[in-house]
């Protein structure tokens, strides 16, 4: 099946251009830190867009936001794509979106030419993947899924504000 000429560079242009209008610097930078007013627009905007695809959205534990379209083997292991929305506090336009935008295009041009894969596929966006600095535990939402943190070490605590 043709499943790349689905593929839409003038969706892809129109969601970039969305999420650098949140936290965008006069420079032409990005200011989403994790956990801010900023980042949980931005991770609004990405739920919203995983439901108007039809897919199953939840929040994991460890605060990552995942968009599941299903396969046709229900007892397959999903493969998981995807990156991260929130930035250092002057990143770059592209930091961590191109992968979550990326995956979530791949995943919306296969619905639309009618694809079906064996295994579900899994689209994500990292929770506080650019956390150094900002909180004791570094990358907390990835290293939550792969078991990596305990329920404590996920209440990690902003080291600017104190909050958790």
């Amino acid at each position: 099946m043709d499943v790349e000429r689905y593929v839409s560079g003038e969706r892809l242009e129109r969601r970039v251009a969305e999420l650098a209008e949140i936290g965008g610097l006069p420079n032409g930078g990005m200011h989403r830190l994790p956990f801010t007013k900023e980042d949980g627009v931005a991770r609004e905007l990405f739920r919203r867009w995983l439901t108007d695809l039809g897919l199953r959205v939840w929040v994991d534990g460890g605060g990552n936001v995942i968009g599941r379209r299903e396969g046709t083997d229900p007892d397959a292991p999903a493969v998981m794509s995807g990156s991260h929305l929130d930035t250092q506090p002057s990143g770059g336009r592209f930091d961590g979106i191109a992968g979550v935008l990326c995956a979530l295009e791949a995943v919306e041009a296969m619905a639309e030419a009618g694809f079906r894969h064996r295994h579900p596929i899994e689209v994500v966006d990292w929770a506080a993947e650019e956390a150094a600095g900002r909180f004791d535990t570094g990358k907390p939402g990835s290293s939550a899924m792969l078991g990596q943190l305990t329920d404590k070490e996920l209440a990690v605590r902003c080291r600017i504000t104190g909050e958790t």
